[in-house]
């Protein structure tokens, strides 16, 4: 039995070799999602894409105005970056928290600043004019569409609801369970964030 071992030995070393662990594939892997941008930060800096180069992205889409779903969203992220900072330190600081508008009427740098100033400081708020908005929403295929004004002129902006995590180059690895709790973000960065 031995001299059979010994004659495969050399065969099962190149098979196990070969096998090395299986690397899941990104559930987006290859989508065409992203792009090159500049906008504008919180900050009234200009920012482009390349400037978050060697950093994983959480990217949401929302408003400031939005009366529910965007505040609700962006508090998950915030916990769940808070709840990843006492996991695993080095992943969350391997992660920038991205907000880009779909109101840039409203949503001027000083507004979104304290928008997301209220869920997280590492939070990166991003506007811009609305070409510049309109082009990066198509890079992500985000639907945005302002609504008829109501009253008083107030007006509410219908707008997917999703949050991309890229990885370094700014490649989409997978959307969120934004629709879920913060737990449940936690558990995927967790998973995806190397």
């Amino acid at each position: 039995m031995s001299r059979i071992f010994q004659a495969f030995a050399p065969l099962l070393l190149i098979v196990s070799g070969c096998s090395g662990g299986t690397s899941e594939e990104p559930p987006l892997a290859g989508a065409r999602i992203g792009g090159p941008f500049a906008l504008t930060d919180q900050n009234g800096k200009t920012v482009r894409d390349g400037d978050f180069a060697g950093k994983y992205r959480i990217v949401y889409f929302g408003y400031t105005y939005c009366p529910d779903i965007c505040p609700n969203d962006m508090l998950k992220i915030g916990q769940a970056m808070k709840l990843l900072d006492k996991r695993a330190p080095a992943k969350a600081k391997a992660i920038v928290p991205i907000f880009v508008t779909v109101d840039p009427e409203r949503d001027t740098p000083k507004v979104v600043g304290e928008f997301v100033r209220n869920f997280d400081d590492r939070i990166v708020g991003l506007t811009g004019t609305p070409a510049a908005i309109q082009a990066v929403e198509k890079q992500y295929a985000v639907y945005a569409k302002k609504e008829a004004p109501g009253p008083g002129g107030a007006y509410l902006v219908g707008h997917s609801q999703i949050a991309y995590l890229m990885d370094k180059d700014g490649k989409p690895i997978t959307s969120l369970p934004i629709e879920k709790d913060a737990a449940a973000l936690l558990e995927q960065l967790d998973h995806w964030v190397k």
